[in-house]
């Protein structure tokens, strides 16, 4: 093996990779077995958190860099001018195994340029997958990036050895595939989706029956979106997210913002800020519509197609809704109480077992994490004191930013000027 070469790649390959954010483990249960090498049981990726608070790495690289496509937005395009470099097989096998014995990486997230054609491609990467899980006894995480394209017979094999399946959409909406990525139809991405949803069903309706069917994708599938390459509106891009995960049954979608790779007029030119607070909220948005009960219309519409910058969606939408408020903190039900400001879903739980045993004031609620410096404007409790001011949404907004901190606070600081 000539090792200069294969670090020269690695160089190459690895910072390739980098754009691709959707790299998350949560889901697999995939456990040593066999006194095998790795365990995926619980991990996640990529300087991911797992849910008993470890944080894990892996080796993310592309196969290659060569590309038949030249999609505007992607730093690996046909038409740009870079190092290209390749992958054997064989070699990623190595790397990774070696990698894992020094105990770098948790596991291989494996994606690539397109050459040749999709079912080409696909093959190699479920090539490397094979071989890491028949040769090499590997039991880690793996997750393979799927080509737009490919065959429902590779994505099918795909599922047998990896963790996680994904296919990036990449541009939100139709209309901006076709103005970045002409060469690319938007059933490439959703015919890959679809199989890997009917495999998954398939699978969890064998196992009922037959306890030794063999897993398929156990962390299901994700995708990503690139934020500002497009022209898009939040409310493009969350309709899309929801619309992905009701179809295609995603476990993540993934909102990247877009990084300037090239000078095309059909995108922000190099040097332009990358909407990293705009990510932020998008994130934000996904959460409320997952885990607190939120429906996308309540919180992009029509009068409102973008997401605020200086405040957090789930204060937008109560400013916006005065009327559901103050919440009784003593009565109100689980999907009222997740609908305040200030508190998280497991305050929410906090808060329902600790009222069975007594009425709950200020004190309660500080302890139990409220964040009362924004919950205060919306609720009521077991004490005398509680915000008795006539306080319009302006108002509630400027006091609340007044006392605010937060690591995008400098992007809107001049907007605290308003309430001095």
């Amino acid at each position: 093996m000539n090792f200069k070469r294969i670090q020269e790649k690695l160089n190459i390959l690895a910072d390739a990779a980098k754009y691709d954010v959707s790299c998350a483990s949560s889901g697999s249960d995939r456990t040593n077995k066999d006194n095998g090498l790795g365990n995926a049981s619980r991990m996640g990726i990529c300087h991911s958190y797992t849910e008993d608070g470890r944080c894990i790495s892996l080796l993310k690289i592309l196969l290659t860099n060569h590309c038949i496509y030249d999609c505007a937005y992607c730093v690996t395009r046909k038409s740009n001018d870079v190092q290209r470099a390749a992958f054997k097989i064989q070699e990623v096998v190595d790397l990774t195994i070696n990698f894992y014995r020094r105990n770098y990486i948790e596991g291989l997230f494996l994606s690539s340029g397109i050459f040749k054609n999709p079912d080409y491609t696909m093959e190699r990467l479920v090539a490397v997958a094979k071989k890491l899980r028949k040769d090499e006894n590997f039991n880690g995480y793996i997750h393979l990036k799927s080509i737009p394209g490919v065959s429902d017979e590779l994505m099918y094999e795909a599922g047998l050895y990896a963790d996680r399946l994904s296919v990036n959409i990449e541009v939100p909406t139709i209309s901006g595939l076709k103005l970045l990525a002409p060469d690319k139809k938007h059933e490439d991405f959703t015919k890959p989706m679809l199989k890997v949803k009917n495999e998954l069903n398939r699978y969890k309706n064998e196992r009922k029956v037959i306890k030794s069917t063999p897993k398929y994708a156990p962390a299901g599938q994700s995708t990503q979106m690139i934020v500002g390459a497009s022209g898009e509106t939040d409310k493009d891009i969350m309709y899309s997210a929801t619309y992905y995960y009701k179809m295609y049954q995603m476990k993540r979608v993934y909102y990247s913002g877009y990084v300037p790779v090239s000078n095309d007029s059909r995108l922000p030119s190099i040097g332009s800020q990358v909407p990293m607070l705009r990510e932020n909220r998008l994130y934000q948005t996904d959460w409320l519509l997952r885990f607190y009960g939120f429906a996308v219309n309540e919180i992009l519409n029509k009068e409102h197609p973008n997401l605020d910058v200086d405040i957090d969606p789930k204060l937008s939408w109560a400013l916006r809704n005065l009327h559901h408020f103050p919440v009784d903190i003593n009565k109100a039900d689980r999907p009222l109480l997740a609908r305040v400001p200030g508190i998280g879903m497991l305050s929410v739980d906090k808060i329902i077992k600790a009222r069975q045993f007594r009425k709950l004031g200020w004190e309660h609620l500080k302890k139990i994490g409220v964040a009362l410096n924004r919950a205060k404007y919306f609720i009521v409790c077991d004490s005398r004191n509680w915000e008795r001011r006539d306080l319009d949404a302006d108002k509630i907004k400027g006091l609340i930013l007044q006392n605010s901190q937060g690591k995008f606070r400098k992007q809107y600081s001049q907007q605290l000027q308003l309430f001095n």
